[in-house]
């Protein structure tokens, strides 16, 4: 039997694709929900990815501080260095996501899941017991960018592997709004790395903090990985799985798959690039930029987070309605035409708290229109013996240019121009190149 899988159209698309994809793939049966240990599994690891990543962030000039600002350096050089080794470990990504992939798309998801959510968990750990630059001197940024590299590898397995679980495991007619949980967990461990953070940062104070108060959210990855472990042990392997090892197929057209893998990075490169500049970069940019306190620039990005994860849920039940491109691309125009106002108001001495925060609320609700539908888009461009690699390899490349890059591009490009307006500019710019792409149907199947 050879499969096709046909491109999304612009609008009432799914309800063709899903009759295709999730009766024709199970054999002709109604599929069963998945119980709420298979979802809780499936997305767990997310949140532990991005609780990670966001508390890196988070806490990037401190960081700075102890790992990468050896006598003599700056503070902004020091910031620099912690963003490069931050892009380094998503340029992992792609690799993780092509090796991983690879294994989950020939042995199974399940297996390959597991390994994933240990080597995670491990790597975030031993950041929370690495010795500082003071005590192991030029070792120490080494062995920072080292675990962080590991967690690269497996983030990049995370997502793809993930994703394919869950929308595979998705009754008819809702992979959208269980694809958009993958997204949601990643709301989840952004907000909950912000919280850890801030929480942190109030209790202890700046002193406490960059002393030995940073390493706390570092070492909370442990419990939440052994949560996650638990969770996998008891996953059966998905019915569309099993239904592709019993149906010979030939090899796959690896130039249909790369201009699927192009195609997609084309799509989600708004939803990187802006996720990370007001979720993620925005911390470190008002106390760099704005000399912001650690405190006030932390508990400032608990509100985008907010937005982000109540609009990521609703957005992927809508484009279960309405299709995921036409969802998509609302959030792309948006950013790209309110990113500059939205900074602007940010800057000025007259906003008051108030209406920062719901500024940046807004702004993250805006990015969580894309990232609602997104998993469910990637997953739906590949058939079930390349899902997990092709979605995989575009997510994680988009993320590893756009996301990993974003703090490294955005301080760099202030440092040296001194226009504070740089990272709208960069959020704006990815998102009209994404909005170009989301337009753009796609021509050539994989098959």
């Amino acid at each position: 039997m050879k499969l096709i899988f046909e491109p999304p159209g612009d609008r009432g698309d799914h309800e063709e694709r899903h009759d295709r994809d999730d009766r024709g793939s199970r054999g002709g049966t109604a599929a069963r929900p998945p119980t709420v240990r298979a979802v809780a599994a499936g997305s767990v690891g997310n949140l532990v990815e991005w609780y990670e990543f966001g508390v890196y962030g988070y806490l990037a000039t401190v960081l700075a501080e102890r790992f990468f600002t050896p006598a003599g350096g700056t503070p902004a050089e020091g910031l620099v260095r912690t963003y490069a080794s931050f892009a380094l470990a998503f340029f992992f990504r792609p690799l993780g996501a092509a090796l991983f992939g690879r294994l989950g798309d020939r042995i199974g998801r399940r297996t390959v899941l597991i390994a994933v959510i240990v080597l995670m968990t491990a790597a975030t750990m031993l950041i929370g017991v690495l010795p500082t630059y003071a005590t192991a001197g030029a070792l120490a940024p080494w062995l920072l960018t080292f675990l962080r590299a590991l967690q690269g590898l497996s983030a990049g397995g995370e997502f793809g592997g993930a994703v394919a679980l869950m929308t595979e495991l998705a009754p008819p007619g809702r992979r959208g709004l269980y694809g958009a949980w993958q997204s949601f967990t990643v709301a989840l461990g952004l907000l909950g790395g912000a919280g850890v953070a801030a929480a942190v940062a109030t209790l202890l104070g700046e002193n406490q903090l960059a002393a030995w108060g940073w390493r706390l959210p570092f070492l909370l990855a442990l419990p939440l990985g052994l949560v996650a472990l638990w969770l996998r042990v008891g996953l059966e392997e998905t019915p569309e799985f099993r239904e592709r090892e019993r149906t010979a197929v030939g090899p796959s057209g690896a130039g249909a798959v790369a201009s699927a893998v192009l195609l997609g990075i084309g799509r989600v490169m708004g939803w990187s690039a802006a996720g990370y500049t007001f979720l993620v970069v925005l911390p470190s940019y008002l106390q760099a930029s704005l000399h912001t306190g650690v405190r006030e620039a932390l508990l400032a990005t608990v509100p985008a987070n907010v937005g982000f994860a109540v609009a990521i849920l609703p957005a992927g039940l809508l484009s279960d309605r309405v299709g995921r491109r036409p969802v998509m691309l609302t959030g792309a125009v948006l950013v790209a035409g309110l990113a500059v106002p939205l900074f602007n108001l940010l800057q000025s001495d007259g906003t008051s708290a108030v209406i920062r925060g719901l500024a940046t609320g807004a702004a993250g609700a805006v990015v969580g229109l894309m990232a609602g539908p997104g998993p469910a888009l990637l997953a739906e461009m590949f058939p079930a013996r390349v899902r997990w690699t092709g979605l995989g390899l575009a997510y994680s490349l988009s993320n590893a240019v756009f996301s990993g890059s974003a703090g490294l591009i955005i301080t760099e490009a202030v440092r040296r121009t001194g226009n504070v307006d740089a990272p709208a500019y960069y959020a704006a710019a990815a998102c009209a190149v994404s909005a170009l792409a989301l337009m753009k149907p796609q021509t050539r199947k994989v098959s």
